[in-house]
């Protein structure tokens, strides 16, 4: 069965995070997206505890106040959110930033410009792998 998701997009251009939220919505694998422009605004977002608790965070890695990378380190270090998935989508495909993201717990690292059946086929994979199986806070699942 196919799962529907929370998502927090944390993308600065604004075209890129259309594209990524049409695809999503299309592909049946969204129930919301919310869309930040950084990691700063992203982990004020996830601390709010108003907020709703996403499924999957998609973080580019090239953004401005705290990169990609920095969140992922925020993210991993922190028990309430470090068992959130999260796919790094980005223009790079450096070598250095594909093991930097891995090296700090990324779930997938995908480049731009993306295959959108790519990206959504990354997506449910994590679902299958990952979310399907994890322990989730109470109140959520």
């Amino acid at each position: 069965m196919l799962r529907t998701r929370d998502i927090l997009l944390v993308e600065d251009d604004a075209a890129d995070a259309l594209l990524v939220e049409e695809a999503l919505r299309t592909r049946g694998t969204t129930r919301s997206v919310v869309r930040v422009a950084d990691g700063v605004a992203a982990l004020e977002l996830l601390r709010d505890p108003r907020a709703t608790r996403p499924d999957l965070i998609v973080v580019d890695l090239n953004m401005p106040r705290m990169n990609g990378c920095e969140l992922l380190d925020v993210l991993k270090a922190d028990q309430q959110l470090k068992t959130i998935p999260v796919v790094v989508l980005t223009t790079s495909d450096a070598p250095d930033d594909v093991r930097a993201a891995y090296q700090r717990h990324a779930n997938a690292y995908i480049t731009k410009p993306v295959n959108l059946d790519d990206f959504v086929r990354a997506v449910r994979s994590i679902d299958a792998f990952f979310l399907d199986t994890a322990e989730l806070p109470e109140g959520r699942g």
